[in-house]
């Protein structure tokens, strides 16, 4: 939490201080006033008294009322601050994490840490410049008003204050593990609906919206069930005190009667004791809410450090180099093991691409492929061996200067909220109509935006939901082609694509694509079989290297797979 509070500033921490100085001293005054009204005006019958002192109470309570009015804004102004950086912060944190490190928290445990969790520390942020002010310096000032006003009075609250420890020490070690808790729970509650949501279609397919639903009520009535819990716990709170300052004020009123009767007390003098005390026992609780409420968010906290101190497994070099030499790619015996893993994910990984070479890389499920083209752009470091673009280690290269070598269209065809010309230009600004005209040329989607009424400022909904899945496939592979590159990879971009479309953009990028390494990943054979060089893979282990037709006479697992998807009298 002490991290949390250092991005805070120290001018608005001292003004948030000054204004809730003015404010105690404010109410602490007034009650002084009320008793000199009852004991010189009221007693004596002198209005012109009481109207003078009136207006200085008046006065002083509008001083108090402008200072709690900036306390509350800076202390407004200064958690929201607080939140909108720490956002911010876990934002580009992810933003330039390796997925290893994403991975390790996942992604429903970082929406609640960027929202709940933030919320938490906004809120104990704005109770401390508040509450955590004015408890202390409340306390200290009542108690020292109220022993002023009458020291034998000031005895009650050796059995009082008491009764609110111990009872505020009963919430605290009953509530505070309960609070923590809940925000794990939260996690669960966003990691249930996130998948019932992002699954939609497979629960629907296979009939398991009733089996989903159980699953996240299960785990809303686990999370409500704590909720009810530790605010009923809470609930006991304000009827105690109201007990307590109620018990207060009786044994106050009959003791002070007592003194009144036998002259040693006044009246004014009393009601100000009374006010004093109810300032003492709201200070209590104000601190006891504050124990209550800190190591929630003290446990919020320690979950977002652990994200902002996540220590990066993929780094960029003191000495960067550059990437100036000839088109080229070269993996030389590079082995490759998931954090964790028992068993390398791939194994003694060698081929080299030089410009205009097309790369095809095939295998069973689960045999490395998509594990392979990660490498390329370093979202995973390798274990040993090289990686080389164009002549240079790209262990060597800055992240960001290697990413801007390679186009990349990931497995799952992602598309943005926006236009197709804000898509298109994605991974080039500036890029012009007539350079996204081209890229969806080759990728075989021109046809098709041009029929729409919009053309390139035609709407994208969330996830290119309004388009099927041929188009946005065909849409990220223009989007890759827009910015110059000189590797592209295509992780399995053509699946959804029929032979002859996947036909006609092989060949528009054999034409096109002449100054760059084109690497595919592929599960048809169709798609393979043009490309320069084919790496069969089989477990991780690269068991095949060479032509189709090399392949198809000599490769036992390239001729299974072949004999998996042709018969045989398609086999040339």
């Amino acid at each position: 939490m002490i991290k949390m509070i250092k991005r805070m500033s120290v001018v608005s921490i001292i003004m948030a201080f000054v204004f809730m100085f003015i404010q105690v001293i404010a109410d602490l005054y007034l009650p002084t006033l009320t008793s000199d009204i009852i004991d010189k005006g009221v007693a004596t019958g002198d209005i012109d008294y009481i109207w003078r002192v009136g207006f200085i109470m008046l006065g002083v309570s509008l001083v108090g009322i402008v200072a709690s009015v900036f306390n509350t804004l800076v202390a407004t102004r200064e958690s929201q601050k607080l939140g909108r950086t720490i956002r911010s912060e876990i934002y580009r944190k992810v933003e330039y994490s390796s997925n290893n490190e994403f991975e390790k928290v996942g992604t429903a445990s970082l929406i609640t840490r960027t929202t709940n969790d933030v919320n938490q520390i906004q809120m104990v942020t704005q109770m401390v410049l508040r509450m955590m002010i004015n408890a202390p310096l409340t306390l200290i000032g009542a108690s020292l008003m109220a022993y002023k006003q009458n020291a034998g009075l000031t005895k009650i609250f050796l059995f009082i204050v008491p009764i609110i420890v111990v009872f505020m020490g009963v919430i605290m070690y009953f509530a505070t593990p309960l609070f923590k808790s809940l925000q794990n729970k939260t996690d669960k509650l966003n990691l249930v609906f996130r998948e019932g949501l992002t699954g939609i279609r497979v629960i629907r397919a296979f009939n398991q919206s009733k089996f989903e639903t159980k699953r996240f009520d299960k785990a809303n009535k686990d999370y409500t069930d704590t909720a009810i819990k530790v605010n009923t716990i809470m609930s006991f709170m304000m009827p105690v005190l109201t007990l307590v300052i109620s018990g207060t004020n009786v044994s106050i009123i009959w003791l002070g009667s007592h003194s009144i009767a036998e002259g040693t007390l006044e009246v004014g003098t009393m009601m100000a004791f009374m006010t004093y005390a109810m300032q003492i026992l709201m200070s209590f609780m104000m601190m006891s809410m504050i124990f209550i409420f800190v190591p929630r968010a003290q446990a919020s906290a320690e979950r977002i450090n652990e994200v902002l101190d996540m220590k990066n497994d993929i780094e960029d070099p003191t000495e960067p180099a550059g990437l100036d030499g000839d088109t080229s790619l070269v993996f030389d015996d590079v082995d490759f093991r998931y954090l964790g893993a028992e068993n390398r994910a791939l194994k003694h990984i060698d081929f080299t691409a030089e410009k205009g070479d097309t790369v095809a890389v095939i295998g069973g499920t689960g045999s490395g492929k998509t594990t392979l083209v990660n490498l390329i752009p370093r979202f995973y470091d390798i274990e040993r061996g090289t990686i080389r673009l164009n002549g240079q280690d790209i262990r060597q290269v800055e992240q960001k200067k290697l990413r801007d070598r390679i186009g990349f269209v990931p497995q799952r065809a992602v598309l943005f909220t926006g236009s197709i010309r804000e898509n298109m230009q994605y991974g080039k600004k500036d890029a012009t109509d007539e350079e996204i005209w081209r890229a969806l040329e080759i990728a075989q989607a021109k046809s098709f935006v041009e029929e729409l009424p919009d053309k390139l400022d035609s709407y994208v909904e969330q996830g290119g939901g309004n388009f099927s899945g041929g188009q946005r496939q065909r849409l990220c592979i223009a989007r890759a082609l827009v910015k110059p590159a000189d590797v592209y990879v295509f992780d399995d971009s053509f699946s959804a694509l029929d032979f002859k479309t996947d036909a006609l953009l092989r060949a528009a990028l054999k034409e096109h694509i002449t100054d760059a390494v084109v690497v595919i990943v592929a599960q048809r054979i169709s798609t393979v079989v043009d490309a320069d060089t084919i790496i069969v893979l089989d477990e991780g282990k690269m068991v095949g290297r060479g032509t189709h037709n090399e392949l198809k006479e000599t490769n036992e697992t390239y001729i299974e797979i072949i004999e998996s998807q042709l018969r045989k009298e398609e086999i040339a």
